[in-house]
């Protein structure tokens, strides 16, 4: 069980360094909106933060 959460987190600190590396810091504010708000059961929080990584998606491509 362990082994499992280690390798969960890794993967997670991993996503986030490739939004981080590959939107800046606002793609940071937008991944962590939407961890806290699926973490928290907010549709309104988790809506922010997907709507703002589509928005940065968009914007790159």
């Amino acid at each position: 069980m362990p082994l499992i959460a280690i390798v969960i987190a890794a993967l997670a600190i991993g996503f986030e360094q490739l939004i981080q590396w590959k939107y800046g810091p606002m793609g940071i504010v937008a991944f962590v909106l939407l961890t806290v708000g699926i973490k928290a059961n907010s549709l309104k929080i988790s809506g922010a933060g997907a709507a703002l990584l589509v928005l940065l998606l968009a914007q790159s491509g």
